[in-house]
């Protein structure tokens, strides 16, 4: 069993260009407020996740149980890129993980549900990154033999997952939005939904 003595593995401590992330979908008449719908997400998150793709495991926390700050997961991601997560901030419309040492990457994530900007009966959840690859080797694997392809479809399928357990009817499929700053400080982006 882990043991919360991994060290996290923040992006500043990896390599290759920094990534940041954002899916997001959003839900008009939803059955669900944000915070009971994050209540649901954060008390049974393996659910929502493609097990194929991302199958997690609550190692430190009570299962069942709302997040608490320290709770860690184990993740078996599909290829050579098992990881663990640590909790860092639970509140009742989010919460955010930090990689652990031997995670694929280096950085954070943020899950969040919350209204949508301008129309009362709707709400966005959203995932949003900011991360590196661990090392070179694995941003030349990451790049070359799909592992970034198979995250995006994890997020995405988990955002589908956790509308369809909101109730209410998607406005649009899940947009995905990506910035790349590589080293020299150039940056690229990316905006597609699905």
């Amino acid at each position: 069993m882990a043991t919360t003595s991994d060290a996290e593995q923040p992006a500043a401590t990896g390599s290759g260009p920094w990534l940041e992330r954002r899916y997001y979908i959003d839900v008009v008449r939803p059955h669900l407020t944000p915070a009971q719908l994050m209540a649901r997400v954060q008390a049974d998150l393996p659910s929502f996740s493609p097990e194929l793709l991302a199958d997690f495991t609550k190692e430190e926390g009570p299962p069942g149980e709302l997040l608490r700050v320290g709770d860690e997961f184990g993740i078996k991601i599909l290829g050579p890129w098992n990881g663990r997560v640590r909790v860092i901030s639970a509140a009742p419309t989010s919460f955010e993980f930090i990689t652990l040492e031997g995670h694929p990457e280096a950085g954070r994530i943020r899950f969040e549900a919350h209204p949508l900007d301008g129309r009362p009966d709707a709400l966005r959840f959203e995932i949003s990154s900011r991360a590196r690859s661990r090392d070179g080797l694995v941003a030349f694997a990451y790049d070359t033999i799909g592992g970034l392809l198979m995250q995006k479809a994890t997020w995405v399928e988990f955002c589908r997952r956790v509308a369809a357990t909101c109730g209410g009817q998607a406005l649009a499929d899940v947009v995905v939005e990506t910035e790349r700053r590589t080293p020299d400080g150039t940056t690229g982006q990316k905006h597609s939904p699905q």
